[in-house]
């Protein structure tokens, strides 16, 4: 008898898919915060930059990227003059509303105070 066998691998526990995908992109540094940022309005990139203390051009350029890949935002195009693209939710990024709150408040409960990981 193997040890799979004798153990029975549907015993073991495994991550719920849903939490998986959800980390390999809220699991990125600075997704979070620019999620976090745009729920109370659409922003302009210099605006967003500006709100986000910490973050790089390029960082930002990315994470943008990425959360509308995966349909949390939208990119528009204001044709001025001068040229300027903002950011918005959609409705599947504003349903993250109440999961981020909650999270804010569980880190204000049971994170201490300047508790970060890794360095600056």
């Amino acid at each position: 008898m193997t040890v799979e066998q004798e153990h029975g691998t549907h015993l073991c526990k495994q991550v719920d898919k849903g939490i998986t995908r959800v980390f390999q992109l809220f699991g990125k540094r600075w997704t979070g915060p620019i999620v976090a940022v745009l729920m109370g309005q659409p922003m302009h990139f210099s605006d967003l930059r500006r709100a986000i203390p910490g973050i790089s051009e390029r960082m930002l350029s990315d994470r943008l990227t990425e959360l509308g890949a995966a349909g949390l935002l939208v990119r528009e195009v204001d044709e001025g003059p001068p040229l300027r693209v903002s950011y918005r939710l959609t409705d599947a990024g504003k349903a993250l509303d109440p999961a981020l709150r909650e999270l804010g408040e569980w880190a204000k409960m049971h994170l201490p105070e300047g508790w970060q990981s890794g360095p600056c």
